[in-house]
């Protein structure tokens, strides 16, 4: 084994781990609360749900909602789950903003929710860009970047090379934290992977890059169905844009057609339905009405668009009709979110952010027992002679990661201009070359 190779994968794994572990213990716990996003809506709607029956229309529960809030226009209307289920009206309001309004089945105002200040909303920002928008959704994408170095050096440095299964696919009784930090790494290292690289495409900079890329070669005409950067979340739609071009007071007397149309169809909850006009996800307003799914698992999600003078069927499409390319972002975007097989998925979530948390903790106890008095405590460098073999490595992932070449970059200028020059700070930062030595 090439010792200096060792040690600087070491050193990335460490300086790595080092950066990231905040945000690991930030994304693993909001990650696996967003997990729940069915249940945590349906508890804070449980005041609206199976309610007693009784006549009504779904003309009468919008004039209702848009009686409780002059001036505001119709976004869309969410078909109630079950029958006694309080209907959903999504309404852009007149001094700006979106708001839930809840109406009962016989046309009365139960009550409403700012949907940018839901749980599920919440945590997703939070999860999303730190609730501190753009320079949020950049911190986030660089952690994320350097998660994955921080799994593919840690894969690296678990291989076992002639060692016994002891301490690498289990624990061994008396090896404490090394055994537990190593073995719990490669069980949650697929899964990690996946749900990092799944969360890529709404990242600001790589999901513009991959956009242009799927775009540029001629891969995918269709605009993507999800977004990128600060104004994206888990949520499909951003509340701030929509519904400006619709208008005050959309003609509803489809609406009940419409409403007959989703239910035939078995559209997964939640079905919306949107009058001519609004604009959609992707900023385009519609020439018809549309009548859609937005379930979290996106294989089930289908669009029906119908002319609002004629009630002819103007386009159908479902997630079979999607680039190939684009299903298995999809497919991801569903796995990441927990919904792709229900509960299974979820449960696997959970158990991959608390094995990611463990290793925050075991890796952080590692580093304190470690750690010489008055040092970092980062792994010496071999030398540039040891350096080699790391080079590919670190080429393809500046290629693939843009937030870990524009970092690197940053980080080694740094280094080059101003760590390396003084020489306390050097011997801080483990700078200095040093002998190699036998594996540590």
């Amino acid at each position: 084994m090439n010792a200096g190779l060792y040690r600087s994968v070491w050193r990335w794994h460490f300086y790595a781990g080092l950066f990231v572990m905040p945000f690991v213990l930030l994304l693993s716990v909001t990650g696996a609360i967003y997990l729940f996003k069915p249940q945590i809506d349906r508890w804070e709607e449980r005041a609206w749900r199976d309610l007693p029956p009784a006549p009504g229309s779904p003309v009468a529960q919008v004039d209702a909602a848009l009686a409780d809030f002059p001036g505001a226009r119709v976004d869309s209307y969410r078909v109630p789950e079950r029958v006694g289920d309080a209907a959903l009206i999504h309404l852009a309001l007149a001094q700006g903003g979106m708001r839930d309004v809840f109406v009962s089945p016989s046309g009365r105002v139960l009550g409403s929710l700012d949907p940018e200040a839901r749980i599920s909303a919440v945590v997703s920002r939070l999860h999303g860009n730190l609730l501190i928008g753009r320079m949020g959704d950049w911190l986030v994408e660089l952690a994320a970047s350097w998660a994955i170095v921080m799994i593919v050096t840690g894969l690296y440095l678990w291989w076992p090379r002639g060692r016994g299964l002891a301490g690498v696919i289990w624990p061994r009784a008396r090896a404490g934290l090394r055994d537990l930090h190593a073995v719990t790494g490669f069980w949650v290292a697929g899964l990690a992977l996946i749900l990092l690289v799944s969360g890529l495409p709404w990242a600001g900079i790589w999901g513009s890059a991959f956009t242009t890329v799927r775009a540029g070669f001629g891969l995918v005409k269709d605009a993507p169905d999800w977004k990128t950067g600060a104004a994206a979340s888990h949520a499909d739609h951003d509340h701030h844009a929509m519904a400006v071009t619709s208008p005050l007071r959309a003609p509803l007397e489809r609406l009940p057609a419409m409403v007959a149309l989703a239910r035939a169809e078995r559209l997964a909850f939640p079905a919306l339905i949107r009058p001519p006009g609004v604009t959609d996800a992707r900023g385009s307003p519609s020439p018809g009405w549309v009548v859609k799914s937005e379930a979290q698992n996106r294989t089930l999600q289908r669009s029906i668009t119908i002319d609002a003078a004629s009630g002819r069927e103007l386009s159908r499409t479902g997630f079979a009709d999607k680039h190939p390319i684009d299903r298995l972002v999809n497919y991801g975007i569903s796995w990441h979110e927990g919904q792709l097989f229900g509960w299974v998925n979820q449960l696997v979530g959970v158990v991959t952010a608390a094995a990611l948390l463990a290793l925050v903790v075991t890796s952080f106890l590692l580093w304190r027992r470690r750690r010489p008095a008055g040092l970092l405590g980062a792994p010496p460098v071999p030398g540039t002679q040891h350096l080699r073999g790391v080079t590919a490595i670190i080429v393809a992932l500046c290629v693939l990661l843009p937030m870990v070449a524009i970092s690197l970059t940053a980080v080694l200028l740094l280094e080059w201009l101003v760590l390396r020059r003084v020489p306390a700070t050097a011997a801080w930062l483990g700078l200095r070359a040093a002998p190699v030595r036998n594996r540590p």
